[in-house]
């Protein structure tokens, strides 16, 4: 029996998918539920999991192809007609899945050119290591074949000494999306320092006391002091529309996420509820499955207002692109000690540098100001012991 594959619907207005990868070749061994391909939408890249155990039969859409909701991916066989069973361990024995003559990886370049051509490159005999076909194979045989050859657009690919790295859909999405968003709001952007004192304090104690700092990062302090300072300056938490400013009543933190091959911003919903244990549980979760590619749609959807934490790997300073249709978003830089003048005395403090996109057609740079301020207060002077 034959079990088909179909491009699921990924979230209410997405109409579309791009296969990335498939994860089992043809002829291949599939249990039910172990991931069977990698598809990405302009919202997200999820891993699919298989329906059902079987055979990858066929497959119909293969890597890179953009289809509809909907549309035949690939057939299943579930019932596999030649497993052979040892009857005295009761151990399913089956011949080992071998990739189909022919069907190599090849390099993006390679592609591009078959592409552009026309080419089978199952036809083309290649010279490369292990019979691998190179770019000076397709060009040999479209000579051969006396295809005409576009030498201008040949010349502009890259040379030996380069490498193209082709546009994902994520990658696509991004461009379009920080373009978009800039040619859409009025961008400007404060700056604030904060004393990270106090709150370096209290991970140390929590240190001490359970071993807990390792776990509770700076970044669930700043989303407590972003929700809390939105209660205050509640305009930061809207949206543009069509017959006015929408304000959001309810407060959904986006996290910005670094992926190995873009970005995503999973939302924590009702953050301004939770204490500092729950947002730093949350935020570890929504990241872990961002990189393993296990959110769904709804995890980043709906988001209010989003933070990212650039500082990671070291940066102090940033002017982020507002996550539309938000209309703010705050940057974190790394927490450094510096010397800082309390009191009229030099001290050595654990500040960082906040920073505040926002859209200028919505708010103008006093209240910005007022938000940042109530951010940096509730940074270094809230009771953190009561909101754990």
């Amino acid at each position: 029996m034959a079990t088909d594959i179909i491009m699921p619907q990924l979230g209410e207005s997405i109409a579309e998918g791009t296969v990335v990868k498939w994860l089992i070749p043809v002829g291949g061994m599939i249990q039910k539920d172990e991931s069977l391909l990698e598809v990405e939408t302009e919202k997200v890249t999820l891993e699919i999991p298989s329906p059902a155990t079987g055979l990858l039969n066929e497959i119909i859409v293969h890597e890179g192809k953009t289809v509809p909701v909907g549309t035949l991916l690939a057939r299943i066989d579930s019932a596999p007609p030649w497993e052979v069973v040892n009857r005295v361990g009761g151990v399913v024995v089956r011949p080992m899945a071998s990739t189909p003559a022919g069907d190599q990886h090849h390099s993006p370049a390679v592609r591009q050119l078959a592409r552009e051509h026309g080419i089978e490159l199952s036809q083309v005999k290649g010279t490369g290591v292990g019979g691998r076909v190179t770019k000076k194979d397709v060009l040999d045989f479209i000579a051969q074949s006396g295809s005409q050859v576009d030498v201008a657009a040949i010349a502009s690919e890259p040379s030996m000494g380069e490498e193209l790295l082709p546009f994902t859909q994520m990658r696509k999405t991004i461009a379009d999306r920080m373009v978009r968003s800039k040619q859409t709001s009025a961008h400007v952007t404060t700056f604030f320092e904060a004393d990270f004192s106090s709150i370096t304090k209290f991970r140390e104690t929590l240190r001490q006391d359970s071993g807990q700092s390792r776990r509770l990062t700076y970044l669930p302090f700043v989303v407590r002091a972003a929700t809390r300072a939105i209660r205050d300056v509640s305009i930061v938490n809207s949206s543009w529309g069509e017959q006015g400013i929408v304000v959001k009543k309810d407060i959904h933190m986006g996290i910005a996420t670094a992926l190995e091959d873009g970005l995503l911003v999973p939302v924590v919903r009702y953050a301004d509820r939770k204490g500092l244990a729950q947002l730093a549980k949350e935020i570890a979760d929504l990241a872990e499955r961002a990189r393993s590619k296990k959110l769904i749609p709804e995890e980043i959807q709906d988001g209010t207002f989003t933070i990212t934490n650039h500082g990671g790997f070291g940066s102090l300073l940033s002017t982020p692109i507002i996550h539309q249709p938000q209309i703010a978003i705050l940057g974190i830089g790394a927490i450094q000690k510096r010397a800082v003048v309390i009191d009229d005395a030099i001290a050595i403090r654990p500040m960082g540098y906040l920073s505040l996109s926002f859209d200028h057609r919505v708010i103008d740079g006093a209240t910005a100001d007022q938000f940042m301020a109530k951010v940096k207060h509730y940074l270094e002077h809230s009771h953190w012991e009561q909101i754990l």
